[in-house]
């Protein structure tokens, strides 16, 4: 979980974030939005500040990136990463192995699958459907029957395999322990839109569901995306550039001072539709 810094790119028109807490909405494009509130409950460094970013998947595409696609060898931060996909927004894919930064748990895009392992993580992203039923956007339980890795993979464009934060609905899986760490997380909400969060303050799993249960943002569902000096967030769009990352980790980087984002092998990122979903 590494250290948070944001950038600013302004002009006469541009949204003054600030870095200051956010606790409305501000729009930032079409069907993206952020958030920024402080937690209830400090976190033992930092400004206990978390990011969410509301993505309307009818408006953008979820897509991922990373060194296991052809002519992809070299890591990247989420802004590089951004910048040579031309992605609006980016964040960590998940954990990865240390062989190779192959994703951690399941992960198939487009008509490739880069990582066939299934583990024992309990939770599974899906975007973009093959057929017309289900929802553009959902985060499965896989301790439920119906839902099971090869059909979802079937039926979606992008599969992405993590550990469980929340389970539907708006379930809170973990209990208190020591370890802590900056993190990065991919979530749901009630409308079934996308939420890019972030923390660069070290909270436990249980202690970050707890804040975003409660901030009133509609989550029912989360997964764990990295932490530490490799979890990160960027954003682009118009005259707004955010770029936050991560420091601190548990019996790792057991402070606040990393200066700069890491690279790391995979991302989600984010662009336009050319055609929003009505």
């Amino acid at each position: 979980m590494r250290r948070v810094i944001i950038f600013f790119v302004f002009s006469v028109v541009a949204i003054n974030l600030g870095g200051d807490i956010t606790p409305e909405w501000k729009l930032l494009a079409p069907g993206l939005e952020i958030k920024i509130f402080k937690a209830k409950h400090a976190a033992p460094q930092g400004d206990s500040k978390v990011t969410v970013l509301r993505i309307d998947p009818k408006a953008w595409d979820l897509e991922f990136a990373g060194t296991g696609q052809p002519g992809e060898k070299e890591e990247r931060s989420a802004r590089d990463w951004s910048a040579r996909k031309a992605f609006t927004a980016a964040i960590n894919a998940g954990m990865f192995r240390q062989e190779g930064g192959v994703h951690a748990g399941y992960l198939g895009f487009g008509d490739r699958v880069y990582s066939k392992k299934i583990t024992s993580y309990q939770s599974v992203a899906a975007f973009g459907p093959h057929g017309g039923d289900q929802t553009r956007f959902r985060i499965f339980d896989l301790d439920t029957p119906v839902a099971q890795v090869p059909n979802i993979a079937k039926d979606y464009n992008l599969v992405v395999q993590n550990l469980r934060l929340i389970q539907h609905r708006a379930i809170n899986k973990w209990v208190q322990k020591h370890d802590r760490a900056s993190e990065a997380a991919l979530g749901e909400d009630e409308q079934g839109r996308i939420l890019f969060i972030f923390a660069r303050s070290p909270f436990t799993m249980y202690e970050l569901n707890q804040e975003l249960l409660a901030a009133g943002i509609g989550i029912v569902a989360a997964q764990y995306l990295e932490g530490g000096p490799e979890a990160q967030l960027y954003v682009h769009t118009g005259t707004t550039e955010i770029e936050m990352f991560g420091s601190y980790e548990t019996a790792f980087e057991e402070n606040d001072k990393n200066p700069k984002s890491w690279p790391v092998p995979n991302v989600l990122g984010i662009r336009p539709r050319t055609a929003p979903v009505k």
